[in-house]
């Protein structure tokens, strides 16, 4: 008779700890870079999407980019005069909170703040955002783009589709095969928190409304050993 699974007996102290090492390395890491490259970057992200960083590796393959735990950073960097790596870097690491992480470059400051000014990638929303922009859909025969563009442009709404946009609120119906609104719907307004219907709503009618942007916030240079914030730069 063969050994039942629930039997199965599991030495819980021969578990890996493998968050410490990961910490250990990205510390590690982290001051090599100093050491390795000519400029420190502080950047912030809007709309997290691991697509969109990816393709920023490939980017800058010639540079370092870190986007882990931010208390981490800051103490590779060092968060005192005293414990610094590198002199004036724990001025750096003050701009190591939320949605942060590090760019190691040896490219121009001003060849790397000119390409993020302009750098944005458009996706769909998430639940639990804020609503960028208000999206309502005219009454009658509902578009696969709900408006957005000309009818002329468009095709009517899959009749298969009519039991999933009334699922997520829509108060459709089926008129002779087509799917129809009797009024106006409004799916979300400016600054609304979205939920899980609404994005779902906006990305069956192909509305991106939120926008991956990278904001560089500061530099460290090795060369001068100075810190210097990019908006007081840019003003």
């Amino acid at each position: 008779m063969p050994k039942s699974k629930r039997a199965r007996v599991f030495n819980l102290t021969k578990t890996e700890k493998k968050g410490k090492e990961l910490s250990l390395k990205l510390f590690s890491n982290v001051q090599e870079c100093v050491d390795q490259y000519q400029y420190c970057f502080v950047f912030s992200i809007e709309n997290m999407r691991n697509t969109y960083l990816k393709d920023l590796r490939v980017e800058f393959s010639d540079s370092r980019l870190f986007f882990g735990k931010t208390k981490v950073m800051a103490k590779a960097l060092g968060t005192s005069p005293e414990d610094e790596y590198q002199p004036n870097l724990s001025q750096l690491s003050s701009h190591l909170a939320g949605n942060v992480g590090l760019l190691f470059t040896s490219r121009e400051p001003a060849d790397i703040i000119s390409y993020f000014s302009s750098y944005s990638q458009m996706d769909y929303a998430r639940a639990g955002i804020a609503a960028s922009r208000e999206f309502t859909i005219p009454a009658g025969v509902v578009y696969s783009r709900g408006g957005e563009i000309p009818e002329e442009e468009d095709v009517p709404l899959a009749h298969s589709l009519e039991t999933s946009v009334r699922g997520n609120g829509m108060p459709t119906r089926l008129v002779k095969g087509r799917v129809t609104l009797d009024s106006p719907y409004t799916v979300c307004k400016e600054g609304e928190v979205l939920n899980s219907h609404q994005t779902a709503l906006l990305k069956l009618f192909g509305v991106a409304t939120a926008e991956f942007k990278v904001q560089m916030k500061a530099y460290w240079s090795a060369a001068s050993n100075e810190v210097k914030e990019i908006e007081a730069m840019e003003e």
